[in-house]
């Protein structure tokens, strides 16, 4: 698409160029025309490079005025206003300038362009008390070009807030997570720190076991602690049960009664954390989600979980043919709250189309390994 649209891009300026060009050479002759077709190719090009740096629009701005003012200078007879070519160029430069860069650059961006058709105007027809088509085609263009910038410098802004809100509800509901957490790992000191005192009384060399116990319940729950620190928990409502991973077949049974049929595989040993699991059983059922949503012709899913030398590693893949439903895959928000989870607990999370068909999730998660004692 991004091909696509720079080839059908540049079509239109090279038409823009050329009839440009034609016009001034049938009007003022062949070589006036050459000023202001040069001036529009660097501008064009500017506007059609893919990683259009910063500096684009202020180069792009500085060629059109070049192109005005040093005609006027040199005391040529050549057309001095920013011409269709150029202001096309310009259009594209000026609105991405006032859609991504900070308000400042963007509003001083586009009054630079306000002058300079002003300046061209006044250069073209110094003592004319109407405003020439040419003119008024660059107001057109510049105000077409703010517009359209202001336009999508909001839905921008939009889209980010709501991936802003996700991304919080995600942190909030690991906060709330961490609270049984915690509480799982406090329960089971308490208890231990009980039976110590029975023990204490009854035979004093077994007190050191009960003591090794506690210290590693205690070392547990720092543990998970530290991989889901520095997220807040502002809300009242309680906390959810952490789902287990001999819970992921209880889930899928109830995807199939919905959508296609699911294979899942997962390892003999399921020893995970509880903030490990958890995750798991967040990125499996999102993603089924989705598939649900967005893959209507998928006939199977499958679901693996396994140890990999990372952590463990899961995936969920289906056989979709590529359309363009695969294209709102990318656009959903829940991928976003996916990739939050994973990440805060220092994991990895890629989503694509699969090389023949399908659409693939894959998380990493690191498992902490418990230093011996």
């Amino acid at each position: 698409m991004r091909r696509a649209s720079v080839v059908g891009a540049g079509a239109v300026f090279t038409t823009a160029i050329a009839v440009q060009a034609i016009a001034i050479a049938q009007t003022w002759g062949a070589a006036y025309a050459l000023p202001g077709g040069a001036a529009a190719a660097v501008v064009c090009v500017l506007a059609l490079l893919h990683r259009r740096p910063a500096w684009a629009p202020v180069a792009g701005l500085a060629v059109a005025a070049l192109a005005v003012l040093l005609p006027e200078a040199a005391g040529a007879d050549l057309p001095t206003e920013p011409g269709p070519a150029t202001a096309l160029g310009l259009m594209v430069l000026v609105g991405t300038a006032v859609r991504t860069r900070p308000p400042v650059v963007a509003g001083a961006v586009a009054t630079a362009w306000a002058a300079l058709t002003v300046a061209g105007q006044v250069a073209a027809e110094p003592e004319a008390s109407g405003v020439t088509g040419v003119t008024a085609m660059n107001g057109l263009a510049w105000a077409a070009a703010v517009a359209a910038g202001l336009t999508f410098r909001t839905l921008d802004a939009r889209a980010g807030a709501v991936a802003e809100r996700v991304r919080r509800a995600e942190r909030l509901e690991l906060a709330r997570e961490l609270h049984d957490i915690v509480a799982h790992h406090i329960t089971g000191m308490l208890i231990q720190a009980q039976a110590a005192q029975i023990v204490a009384r009854r035979d004093p060399g077994r007190v050191g076991e009960a003591l090794t116990e506690i210290e590693t319940a205690g070392s547990d729950a720092l543990t998970a602690m530290r991989r889901v620190v520095g997220l807040l928990r502002d809300a009242d409502d309680g906390a959810p049960p952490s789902p287990g991973p001999e819970e992921l077949g209880t889930l899928v049974g109830r995807f199939e009664g919905k959508g296609p049929a699911v294979r899942l595989r997962v390892p003999d040993r399921t020893d995970w954390p509880p903030e490990v699991a958890s995750t798991v059983h967040r990125v499996v059922q999102e993603s089924l989600t989705n598939v649900l949503r967005h893959a209507p012709r998928a006939r199977s899913v499958e679901v693996t979980v396994d140890r990999v030398p990372e952590g463990i590693a899961v995936e969920v893949a289906d056989d979709a043919p590529h359309g363009p439903a695969h294209a709102r895959h990318r656009g959903g928000y829940g991928l976003v709250g996916m990739r939050e989870r994973v990440e805060s607990l220092g994991g990895t999370l890629s989503a694509g189309p699969g090389p023949g068909a399908g659409w693939s999730v894959r998380a990493v998660l690191p498992v902490p390994v418990r230093e011996p004692r």
